[in-house]
C-alpha cells in the first residue's frame, strides 16, 4: 500500500508541475536546439540574412520566396558530408530541404545564402 501511495504522490506533483511549466515557457519563446542540426539551423536563422545573385537569380527563376528558404531553415537537414563547419573565417553548410537545398556561409554578424539547388 505504501507504493501506491508514493505512486499518487507523484502522479499529482506531476499533474500540477507540468501545466505551471508550460505557462511559463509559452512567455519565453524557449527552444531546445540541443542537436547538432538544429544548432547549426538556429545560428544560421537569428543571424542578419543575405542572398547572393547566384542565389537571387535561381530563386527568380524558379519562383522560390524567402518564406519558402526560412522553412528550409527551420525544418531543413545539414549534410555534413558536403559542409565546411570548420572552414575559418566562415563556416560553410549544405542543406537539404525537400524540394530545395541552400549552400549557406555563415560567418560571425550574417549567413549568406550562397546557393539555391532546385531538385
Amino acid at each position: 500500500m505504501q507504493l501506491l501511495k508514493r505512486f499518487g504522490y507523484y502522479l499529482l506533483g506531476v499533474a500540477i508541475g507540468v501545466p505551471v511549466v508550460l505557462f511559463f515557457w509559452k512567455k519565453k519563446d524557449v527552444s531546445f536546439d540541443y542537436g547538432m542540426d538544429a544548432r547549426t539551423l538556429k545560428t544560421i536563422r537569428i543571424r542578419e540574412r543575405i542572398y547572393s545573385e547566384n542565389a537571387k537569380e535561381t530563386m527568380t527563376l524558379h519562383s522560390i520566396d524567402t518564406a519558402q528558404i526560412s522553412k528550409i531553415l527551420q525544418n531543413g537537414d545539414v549534410n555534413f558530408g558536403k559542409s565546411k563547419p570548420r572552414q575559418k573565417p566562415c563556416a560553410e553548410y549544405y542543406i537539404s530541404g525537400k524540394n530545395i537545398d541552400l549552400y549557406v556561409v555563415r560567418c560571425d554578424s550574417t549567413s549568406t545564402i550562397d546557393k539555391v539547388f532546385v531538385k
